[in-house]
């Protein structure tokens, strides 16, 4: 067994038992729905189909990060236990969360000498953010050692794509992405936004495309286009949705049947409560390496 932990966010929207087979640690973000708070558990609190419905149906959600005194306690057990640990956190480009995270492990360095603890900026998101943690399972698996896997996740971290669609506009409305004026318009001629995630870790507006079956295709010439080796890609490709799984599905399918050589079968997960709070339903995530992410 390893003398060091792999630690992130439960924001990497992987299923609890992927977590616990590839062991892989996680801390709970928060989320409120109608003014009741709830912890970011992976579907537990709440189940997801129950979750989306609920947006769908009006109700209020928010957000909240890991506060420090939440990782310093989370860490110290950790180290308390004699294990060293690699922590990765949410990018920076859409949470504050790794500051919380340095400054816990500022404290916990302190209060812990003998003890090594990293905190990294994975400037990713949702089952992308999944993706980078099971590659660098992969590492400490192989043997490396802490700083290895850490040198490794900060010199390819903008290697790892992060493409987006959504086929509903009402929450990129309600959390001021687009004007209501757009939103309306987009919805009366069925354009679907293609997004990916830049070099900063942001969620950027890349294309508008009009109807479903269109953007399903858009999406998979995006990895097409940027995946390493081409139609040739041999990694893996994991997929998350927000209560959309057949149009996550379809663009599986599409992947599975133009990439010979995929790592496995397209591992398709949940958009997560706290990524969710802000796509709602109809969201699909497409995640793959590649070559280096743009501005």
């Amino acid at each position: 067994m390893s003398s060091y932990v792999l630690s992130c966010c439960s924001t990497a929207d992987l299923k609890k038992a992927h977590f616990e087979e590839r062991d892989i640690h996680y801390i709970c973000f928060h989320y409120s729905l109608d003014g009741k708070e709830y912890a970011d558990d992976l579907g537990k609190s709440i189940a997801f189909p129950d979750f989306y419905r609920m947006m769908a149906e009006g109700a209020e959600t928010s957000t909240s990060q890991v506060n420090i005194s939440e990782y310093l306690d989370y860490f110290s057990a950790l180290l308390a236990d004699g294990k060293d640990i690699l922590h990765l956190a949410l990018s920076s480009g859409i949470s504050g969360s790794v500051n919380s995270a340095r400054n816990a492990a500022a404290i916990a360095a302190e209060r812990y000498p003998d003890r090594k603890i990293y905190v990294v900026d994975s400037l990713a998101a949702s089952s992308g953010f999944g993706l980078f943690m099971d590659k660098l399972a992969d590492l400490r698996d192989e043997g490396k050692s802490i700083e290895e896997v850490r040198d490794w996740a900060e010199e390819n971290k903008n290697n790892l794509h992060h493409w987006f669609f959504s086929t509903d506009l009402t929450f990129f409305v309600k959390g001021g992405r687009i004007s209501k004026a757009a939103g309306w318009f987009g919805g009366l001629l069925s354009i679907c936004p293609l997004l990916n995630v830049n070099d900063k870790g942001q969620l950027v507006p890349r294309s508008k495309i009009r109807g479903k079956k269109q953007v399903i295709h858009a999406i998979y010439d995006r990895m097409v286009e940027h995946a390493a080796k081409g139609t040739s890609y041999d990694g893996k490709c994991y997929m998350s949705h927000s209560a959309c799984y057949e149009d996550a599905r379809a663009v599986a399918d599409l992947v599975e049947a133009n990439f010979p050589h995929l790592k496995g079968k397209v591992e398709i997960n949940d958009i997560g409560t706290t990524i969710g709070s802000h796509t709602g339903p109809g969201t699909v995530a497409l995640f793959f390496w590649g070559d280096t992410r743009s501005a």
